[in-house]
C-alpha cells in the first residue's frame, strides 16, 4: 500500500448535471460536441453558471442510444432527450433547466428521478 497521501477531488454544488453523448456513432458532423462546447455560455445566459439553479455539464462518449443524436441525459431527473439541435436546447434549458417542466416531445426516455 503506498504510503502517498491522495488529493481528494473536489466538485462544487450543482442542481443538475447534464451528461452529452459525443461519441462519433451519436452525429457524425461534430454537432454533439458543438453542442456541449456552446453549453458554457448558454448556461451564463440563463444564470445556470451559479447559485441554486447551477448546471454541471458532462461529456460521455457513448449511451448506446445511437439514433436521433444529439443525445442528452439530465440527472439526477432520469430525463433522456434526442434531437438536441442548439434552438432545442434553448428550449430545454428555459421550460426544464429553469423552469422544472421537461420537454415532452424531445424526451425518448424517463428513468427513475432521484
Amino acid at each position: 500500500m503506498s504510503t502517498e497521501s491522495v488529493e481528494k477531488p473536489k466538485i462544487g454544488d450543482y442542481r443538475r448535471h447534464l451528461l452529452v453523448c459525443t461519441g462519433p456513432r451519436c452525429t457524425q458532423d461534430g454537432a454533439a460536441q458543438a453542442l456541449f462546447d456552446s453549453l458554457g455560455d448558454k448556461f451564463k445566459a440563463a444564470g445556470l453558471d451559479k447559485g441554486d439553479l447551477r448546471v454541471k455539464r458532462s461529456r460521455v462518449n457513448c449511451f448506446a442510444a445511437c439514433k436521433g443524436g444529439p443525445v442528452m441525459c439530465v440527472q439526477p431527473d432520469g430525463t433522456w432527450y434526442y434531437n438536441v439541435t442548439s434552438e432545442n436546447m434553448e428550449r430545454i434549458i428555459a421550460d426544464h433547466l429553469v423552469g422544472g417542466q421537461p420537454v415532452q416531445e424531445l424526451v425518448f426516455h424517463q428513468g427513475p428521478a432521484a
